[in-house]
């Protein structure tokens, strides 16, 4: 049932990344040739929904692996049961240790948002792939999503009264009412700079990860251009490791991030 659980939140991600925010574009550069760029070119309205594209199929593949598993579990797991109980254990752990008691109820959420993002990422490493997470509409709806949810949590666990209580910075006494015009706005600006850092971060480092990725193949290509050949040098194999691990990391830091971001709308008392 938890594995089910962790597979709704994907799904919603997606959503609203397809109701307007996505576009064809990927942030100015040439990726790699993808699947769905050889069968509908590079432009036209047909490629503007290439990141829907592979964000479904992420969306996609995550559901039927779960959807498959949970037919089939058993007490004494399977291989691929024991690995997705595997991740989602890590995952929770991870988060538990942020966020304490609170883990069980947002681990959905963030643990989805963590493998949600990481397959995203690693699309662009793969042969015929493109990574979603090279376009800003794409990451700025995730991390508008992380924003709403945070800001409801605060809302919900703390109420209206000691919502606006922690944006002032909990003045107690005449210094502290004083510092409020001050910390007020600041705090403001900070809760709205949350999801614009989170989108830039995470589309900025895999946008610069494919560029790389694909410079380094069409250096290889135009090695062995003068012999006609269909193949080039596979300087990018390199890089793609590397690419694997930058992926990673990427989806790691907007999940960590996240459950931080949950973790300061807690109750002090409930934080831990």
């Amino acid at each position: 049932m938890k594995l089910f659980r962790l597979a709704v939140p994907a799904l919603i991600m997606l959503l609203l990344a397809e109701t307007g925010f996505s576009s064809g574009e990927s942030g100015g550069f040439q990726p790699l040739p993808s699947v769905w760029s050889l069968i509908f070119g590079h432009e036209g309205p047909v490629y503007f929904f290439v990141d829907i594209v592979y964000s479904l199929a992420t969306s996609i593949l995550f559901t039927i692996t779960v959807v498959i598993v949970y037919r089939k579990r058993q007490m004494i797991p399977g291989k691929l049961q024991n690995f997705l109980e595997l991740l989602v254990e890590s995952a929770y752990n991870f988060i538990e240790s942020i966020l304490g008691n609170n883990a069980k109820k947002y681990t959905p959420f963030l643990g989805t948002l963590f493998f949600y993002i990481l397959i995203n990422n690693m699309w662009g490493l793969v042969p015929g792939g493109h990574s979603p997470s090279t376009n800003i509409n794409i990451t700025a709806s995730m991390a508008i999503m992380v924003f709403i949810y945070s800001q409801y949590i605060g809302f919900t666990r703390l109420g209206i009264a000691k919502y606006f209580d922690h944006l002032m910075g909990e003045p107690r006494d005449f210094m502290g009412w004083m510092m409020v015009p001050l910390l007020l706005p600041i705090h403001i600006i900070t809760e709205i700079a949350k999801p614009f850092t989170l989108a830039v971060r995470l589309f900025g480092n895999i946008t610069g990860e494919d560029v790389l990725v694909a410079a380094f193949a069409g250096l290889g290509i135009g090695m062995l251009a003068f012999m006609h050949s269909p193949v080039g040098v596979p300087l990018n194999v390199p890089f793609i490791f590397l690419g694997i691990l930058l992926s990673t990391i990427q989806a790691l830091v907007f999940a960590m991030l996240s459950t931080i971001y949950f973790l300061l709308m807690l109750p002090h008392e409930e934080a831990h």
